[in-house]
């Protein structure tokens, strides 16, 4: 599945962040789930870095708490749909 230019951005960031060196922004597959070894196979500590990232950038925050989290951070479209809404800007245009 070919990403989105706003599934690019925050991608970009993703790899960024976490010093992926060995993954490609691109490679990332916008239905692939995150957490498990057949995605990036994320933790708990990736996810917070991502978070605090976010945050930073597009003033969106995502708690730990919320009820949704696990579902925002399930995959790289679900991210990007919830940052996208949230920040109410569009991405991808840099």
């Amino acid at each position: 599945m070919a990403q989105t230019p706003e599934q690019q951005e925050i991608a970009s960031l993703v790899v960024e962040v976490l010093n992926l060196t060995d993954v490609e922004p691109k490679s990332i597959d916008p239905a692939a789930v995150l957490f498990e070894d057949s995605g990036l196979a994320l933790d708990s500590i990736d996810a917070l870095e991502i978070a605090v990232a976010i945050a930073e950038r597009y003033n969106v925050h995502i708690s730990a708490e919320d009820e949704g989290t696990r579902e925002i951070f399930a995959t790289l479209a679900n991210l990007t749909a919830h940052v996208v809404q949230e920040s109410g800007q569009r991405l991808g245009v840099a």
